[in-house]
């Protein structure tokens, strides 16, 4: 048994890809991180340095002397948010770079601080300041920078712009895709329409020749009407490849009259394929559904033929039933045959995708297109089981 899968190296290339954002992403992430620690670590040093003046002030015994330039220099550079408080962290000495409501009472604004102190002491360890290195004068509570907040989280927003990015040029690629897809598709369903034009017209006129030489020999009269009407399905094929690529004309008809057709169609040929199955169908009621007739006479064909092939043994049977849902009427296929494997439900329906030594992959992917398309429904596997059978449901508009 051949199973044609995906390609190899497009699965690489996608591989490598996801291994590439993976490293571009860890880079980001590392380097931001080691700026942010560098930030922290020249914020630490200059709270450090101001608690060191504070002690140094403290613990000198010259009186007088000016020490403004170091407040002036090292105050000035500070930016961010900075909490003096007393030993016993109750009351708050100074504060810098914390926007405060000066609405508010005294007590209020000294709770409002001590607990943004708490929430800086989680962030950083206090630093103390102490006279002579025994008696604790006050604390020195100090948060991060607006800087070291906003590097904190630029890698995660530079992330999602970049992951956007890479999202929006996948969709793009993948519509790219589907539209070349599609047009080779229709470019080989009209080239084959074309191809087949012109020996279908030429085997119609010696057909008429014929007719016209065996009228007194039944026999050979019976043969060419035979004959004829196999032209006349070769001729049907090549119009529904003609119809592939424009918009089908959509009509109300009889979803019973529709998959009877396709029942005798194959009920009469099973027997000549060295298979015996047994169709059922009997529906309730009459459903009208707004299709293309040959288009979807085409889908019927297909998922038949599908489930003909499912039975390896050339046993089995096909039940196709009409259930009525909202504004949608559901037909379900189902087959005795092999079943199909869980992982492969959504894979049935890949070009290229067939189980068959010598399948193409095109039947249940055209069937497909045909019905979501042309006709705005459904087609899915709507369940399979290995060894007992397969359920395809077409989602058809009323």
């Amino acid at each position: 048994m051949k199973l044609n899968q995906r390609s190899p190296r497009s699965s690489r290339i996608k591989f490598a890809l996801l291994i590439t954002a993976f490293v571009i992403i860890a880079s980001i992430l590392l380097y931001t991180k080691n700026l942010v620690d560098i930030l922290q670590t020249r914020e630490s040093q200059t709270a450090s340095l101001f608690a060191k003046s504070l002690e140094y002030v403290a613990n000198s015994s010259t009186t007088g002397g000016d020490y403004s330039f170091i407040f002036e220099e090292i105050i000035s550079v500070i930016d961010f948010p900075m909490i003096e408080t007393d030993a016993k962290n109750s009351f708050v000495k100074s504060f810098r770079n914390i926007k405060i409501d000066s609405t508010k009472s005294t007590l209020e604004q000294q709770n409002f601080l001590l607990s943004i102190s708490k929430q800086m002491d989680e962030l950083n360890k206090p630093i103390v300041v102490a006279f002579q290195d025994s008696i604790i004068l006050s604390e020195i509570h100090y948060g991060e920078s607006e800087t070291v907040t906003r590097l904190r989280w630029f890698p995660f927003i530079e992330i999602a712009i970049v992951t956007l990015f890479i999202l929006i040029a996948y969709i793009s690629f993948s519509y790219i895709k589907r539209s070349e897809q599609s047009n080779i598709w229709v470019g080989m369903a009209r080239e084959t329409a074309h191809q087949l034009g012109t020996p279908i017209s030429s085997i119609m006129g010696w057909i008429e020749i014929l007719l016209m030489k065996s009228e007194n020999d039944s026999e050979t009269n019976k043969t060419v009407l035979e004959m004829e009407k196999d032209l006349a399905r070769l001729k049907k094929i090549s119009d529904r490849f003609s119809k592939i690529g424009s918009k089908p004309e959509l009509k109300k008809e009889s979803a019973n009259e529709v998959i009877n057709r396709a029942i005798d169609y194959f009920s009469a040929r099973t027997p000549h394929l060295g298979k015996k199955v047994e169709f059922i169908f009997e529906p309730k009621n009459n459903f009208e559904i707004l299709i293309n007739r040959e288009l979807f006479e085409w889908v019927l064909e297909n998922l038949i033929r599908n489930a003909l092939d499912s039975m390896e043994s050339g046993v089995g049977k096909i039940k196709i039933e009409i259930t009525d849902e909202n504004n949608f009427v559901n037909v379900d296929l189902t087959d005795s045959g092999k079943g199909i494997v869980a992982s492969m439900k959504k894979d049935v329906f890949r070009p290229g995708f067939s189980t068959k030594q010598r399948g193409w992959g095109l039947g249940l992917s055209l069937a497909k297109r045909i019905v979501e398309i042309y006709h705005g429904g459904k087609l899915f596997v709507k369940e399979s089981t290995l060894g007992v059978g397969t359920t395809f449901r077409i989602k058809i508009p009323k």
